[in-house]
């Protein structure tokens, strides 16, 4: 059976291995899968995103399914719209932060959650053995209008308006060229910041720094909160699902480290909750929820693994380190924008700055890296340190714990041929000797 589905969705290079013929078989799969009803499709500003809808389009309606077009908007609008307003299932035409050549199709189940792995396997044999079904009558393409504001209302239900409006906050956004161009500065207008923007121009190339927001990449975001002495900044990716945090001073923050500011606050209002996050994230949050009587549960890496986690155990928060953070009243999937709204609500409580928020944690050094690597090379990596490492963790490729306050787990991207290297240590000096060491293994041994 065909293997379709990565770490999130299905991607591949456009015109190369995700064809026009691919996506329509793929759709077509997808489409045997939901069976009947109306499908909300929506799409990120990719160049080759659109020319994609009208194939999803075509072959939905050849099946006799019903297609909703949203437009161009981020992944986690299209899914709470699709929850919110009662479609039977969602398609987002996405390759999130992967490079402009590729493209890709996220699937999403009738209560706004992206669907669970054995339903992706079930489309996979749908897709193997071509059992695809055609409706007794062609289906039909409409507009759905109401996508933005549905999101954009949904956002704001959930923060104290006027706390926020009160502080008159000033807010910097690197857009990224993507898809939160067209909510993230609505929102904060409609929350009364002031708003400072870069790469607010959608295109599909990513000129402005990429479509991943990493620390090397967002020094022009730190320069712009800088200069015009805002309270923060934040840089989204291509498709607006994960956000990256700059602190008033212009310190990047890491998705780590946000995340267990934002679980620190929520944990506080709502005691007794759950949270759920991957293997590769810190450890420091098993200290946080402590105070509230609350608990963590660990999945494998993807927000696949974390929203179903969230959706089948009724979890309050979920997130990864990349910066996808998940708030379960709003929906079980990562939303950049509900993460910002979260943000400006936190601080609207708080008589300190941000990076002052950050010192009142729990110290918490983590990184991550990657390296070029096919994913038949990266299985020999791991099967190596496996050899020198025999009592680690390899549920989700391998997590080693060196000593119990320092371990490193290296696993092959769902996404890209790379094999990405995480790690946590006591100090900022003890994990970049962590780092470099396994980076040197892992060279040498693909070496």
């Amino acid at each position: 059976m065909k293997k379709l589905f990565g770490t999130n969705g299905v991607r591949g290079v456009f015109s190369e291995d995700f064809t026009l013929e691919f996506v329509n078989d793929l759709t077509m799969s997808l489409a045997a899968y939901f069976k009947k009803g109306k499908i909300l499709v929506g799409y990120d500003g990719r160049h080759s995103s659109q020319i994609v809808a009208k194939i999803v389009s075509s072959a939905l309606n050849y099946s006799g399914l019903d297609c909703y077009m949203a437009g161009l908007v981020p992944t986690p609008c299209l899914e709470y719209a699709t929850k919110k307003l009662g479609y039977d299932g969602g398609l987002m035409i996405t390759a999130s932060h992967n490079p402009p050549q590729y493209n890709g199709i996220k699937p999403v189940a009738s209560d706004g959650v992206e669907i669970s792995r054995d339903d992706e396997r079930i489309i996979e044999k749908i897709f193997d053995e071509k059992n695809w079904v055609k409706g007794d009558t062609f289906g039909k393409t409409f507009e759905e209008e109401n996508v933005i504001s549905t999101y954009l209302d949904g956002i704001i239900s959930l923060v104290d308006i006027a706390a926020i409006k009160t502080k008159k906050f000033k807010v910097c956004l690197d857009l990224g060229n993507g898809a939160q161009s067209v909510t993230a500065r609505s929102l904060c207008e409609n929350l009364d910041c002031d708003v400072f923007t870069i790469n607010e121009e959608i295109n599909g190339d990513f000129p402005g720094r990429g479509s991943e927001p990493t620390p090397q990449n967002l020094d022009e975001l730190s320069n712009l909160v800088v200069k015009t002495n805002s309270n923060f900044g934040i840089a989204f990716d291509g498709d607006g699902d994960r956000s990256i945090f700059c602190d008033e001073n212009g310190k990047i923050l890491t998705g780590d480290s946000s995340a267990l500011l934002l679980c620190d606050s929520i944990l506080g209002k709502y005691p007794n909750s759950l949270v759920v996050t991957c293997l590769n994230s810190g450890n420091t949050i098993e200290r946080i929820v402590e105070k509230s009587d609350s608990n963590v549960v660990r999945t494998k890496v993807g927000s696949v693994e974390v929203s179903r986690r969230m959706v089948n155990d009724d979890a309050l928060v979920g997130y990864e380190e990349n910066g996808g953070f998940m708030f379960g009243k709003h929906n079980h999937v990562r939303d950049g924008a509900m993460t910002l709204a979260l943000m400006l609500d936190l601080l609207s409580k708080s008589q300190i700055s941000l990076s002052k928020n950050i010192k009142n944690l729990p110290p918490s050094f983590t990184t991550k890296t990657k390296i070029e690597c096919s994913l038949e090379k990266s299985k020999i990596v791991i099967s190596e340190l496996l050899k020198e490492f025999p009592n680690s963790d390899i549920s989700d490729g391998i997590k080693i714990q060196v000593d119990p306050d320092n371990w490193v787990m290296i696993r092959p991207s769902g996404t890209e041929p790379i094999i990405r290297i995480y790690g946590e240590s006591n100090s900022q000096q003890n994990l970049d000797s962590l780092i470099s060491n396994f980076v040197a293994k892992t060279k040498s041994i693909l070496s």
